[in-house]
């Protein structure tokens, strides 16, 4: 897929990192540091108690902070292509959207390929291209832990990293998130309209 050449003024800022590494929080507050109106588009299902009480802090943390929330489970370009009236929208996270389109395909015995993600996570870029808006993704690093036992989970891993691969690309900054210490992989400190201090926001 082509991507679009706009000379539109937005930023598109991927952050990525391990389960707990502070990537949701980090991404949190540089949203917050942005001017305009905020959306956070949230990937994640409810499917089970410990997942209801994820979701529960994760909106505790963004009371009274000025968010309104998109659920966006599966049709995340279309959610990012209607949310046109927001001027930063953080999409929280890439690894579980990945996952709700594993769990549809399954119901057809279809899963997704490498391929199919990365022209979708294409698709996503060019959405966000179009719109002068700041869009920060938020997505974890499964491939540096152990090789998953069964097939299903493999490919689960792959088509994250294809994810990731694709979407960092075209980002304007990539930041990799390490015990709560961003470390900036691709783009300039400061270049996207907030102040850090030694790399942090505090």
């Amino acid at each position: 897929m082509t991507l679009v050449d706009t000379t539109m003024r937005n930023n598109l800022i991927y952050i990525s990192g391990g389960c707990r590494s502070g990537k949701s929080d980090y991404a949190q507050k540089l949203a917050e540091c942005l001017p305009g109106r905020r959306a956070y588009l949230a990937t994640c299902p409810l499917i089970d108690g410990e997942m209801e009480q994820r979701i529960a802090l994760h909106q505790q943390q963004r009371i009274n902070r000025h968010w309104e929330t998109i659920e966006a489970p599966l049709d995340l370009a279309g959610a990012v292509d209607q949310a046109k009236d927001f001027d930063v929208l953080l999409i929280d996270c890439l690894t579980l959207w990945i996952n709700n389109l594993f769990y549809e395909a399954e119901k057809t015995g279809n899963l997704p390929t490498e391929q199919l993600i990365s022209e979708q996570c294409a698709e996503l870029v060019n959405v966000c291209r179009k719109r002068n808006q700041t869009i920060i993704f938020v997505s974890n690093e499964l491939g540096m832990g152990l090789v998953p036992a069964d097939s299903v989970s493999r490919r689960y891993r792959d088509c994250i990293g294809r994810c990731n691969q694709t979407i960092a690309k075209h980002a304007d900054r990539a930041i990799f998130m390490v015990s709560g210490i961003p470390l900036t992989l691709k783009g300039n400190k400061g270049q996207n309209g907030f102040t850090e201090k030694n790399n942090r926001l505090d």
